[in-house]
C-alpha cells in the first residue's frame, strides 16, 4: 500500500478492468486478507471495517466509494488493488501538512496468496458502509479501550496488537515524577510521547517487543500521549492523560 497522497476513481478502475486484470479466486482468505492488511497498511491508509485510521496514505474508502456506486464490483477492484501491491506508484508524494516527501511503499509487500488475499479483502471491504461481522469481526486493527491507572509512579501504556492505538484511550496518574512506558509488540514502529502543560518530550521509536520510555515531573492538570512517528498521532494514537 503506497503512502503517498494519491486520488483513484473511476477511469482508473476501469482502465484496469478492460486492460484484464480481474482477478477471481475462489479461495481467498478474507480473514487473512484483513490481519495482513492491519499488520502492514493500517498504519498508512483509512479502511473503515479494518478499524484503520492511516492517513499517510490515500483512503480506500473514498477511493473505491464512487466506482461502487457506478456498479464496478470487487473483482474488479481486486485486480486494482493487487496490481497497486506489485507495482505500486514510485513518484515522491509530498505531504501538504509538512511540506516533505512522505515514504513510498516497497513494491511486493505482498506476494503471491497473501498479495491476493489482501487485494480480495480491501476489494470486498472499502467503501462498503456497515462492519464485518462473524469470523472477520474479530479480525484486523484494535481499538483502544479502557483506562490506564498509574501504579508507584510508572504508569503503563502499551500498543494494540494491529493498528495505530494504544491499548488504552485514556490515563490517569498522580502527580509527581511518573516513568511511563510502552511495550509495541507490533513489527511497525511506535513511541509513547506526552505534549501538555508546558512539557513536550518523547520515547525512542521501538519494535517487536521493544519498550519505549520517558521520565516526566507532572503537575495537576490535562495532557496528552501519543506516538510522534509521523501521521501516527493524526492516525488517532493518542489519548488523554488526566493528573489529580
Amino acid at each position: 500500500m503506497e503512502r503517498g497522497r494519491a486520488v483513484f476513481g473511476v477511469a482508473a478502475a476501469a482502465a484496469i478492468f478492460l486492460s484484464g486484470c480481474q482477478l477471481r479466486d475462489s479461495g481467498d482468505n478474507l480473514t487473512n486478507g484483513k490481519v495482513l492488511f492491519s499488520q502492514e497498511c493500517a498504519r498508512c491508509h483509512t479502511l473503515s471495517r479494518a478499524n484503520a485510521t492511516g492517513v499517510v496514505g490515500p483512503n480506500l474508502d473514498a477511493a473505491f466509494a464512487r466506482s461502487r456506486v457506478d456498479g464496478l464490483g470487487d473483482s474488479t477492484f481486486k485486480g486494482i488493488v493487487h496490481q497497486w501491491i506489485l507495482h505500486p506508484n514510485r513518484n515522491a508524494q509530498v505531504d501538504p501538512k509538512t511540506g516533505k516527501e512522505t515514504e513510498l511503499m516497497p513494491a511486493k509487500i505482498f506476494e503471491g496468496k497473501e498479495a491476493s488475499d489482501v487485494a480480495a479483502y480491501v476489494a470486498y471491504a472499502a467503501g462498503k458502509p456497515g462492519k464485518d461481522g462473524g469470523r472477520l469481526a474479530a479480525a484486523g486493527a484494535q481499538q483502544a479501550q479502557g483506562t490506564a491507572e498509574e501504579k508507584n509512579g510508572e504508569l503503563d501504556i502499551p500498543t494494540a496488537q494491529l493498528g495505530l492505538a494504544y491499548k488504552f484511550k485514556d490515563a490517569t496518574a498522580s502527580a509527581g515524577t511518573v516513568k511511563i512506558v510502552s511495550k509495541n509488540v507490533q513489527p511497525n514502529g511506535h513511541n509513547i510521547a506526552i505534549d501538555g502543560g508546558g512539557l513536550d518530550q518523547k520515547g525512542q521509536v521501538v519494535s517487536n517487543g521493544g519498550t519505549s520510555e520517558i521520565s516526566v515531573d507532572l503537575k495537576p492538570g490535562v495532557y496528552s500521549f501519543y506516538c510522534s512517528v509521523p501521521g501516527h498521532r493524526e492516525g488517532g494514537m493518542e489519548g488523554k492523560l488526566t493528573v489529580k
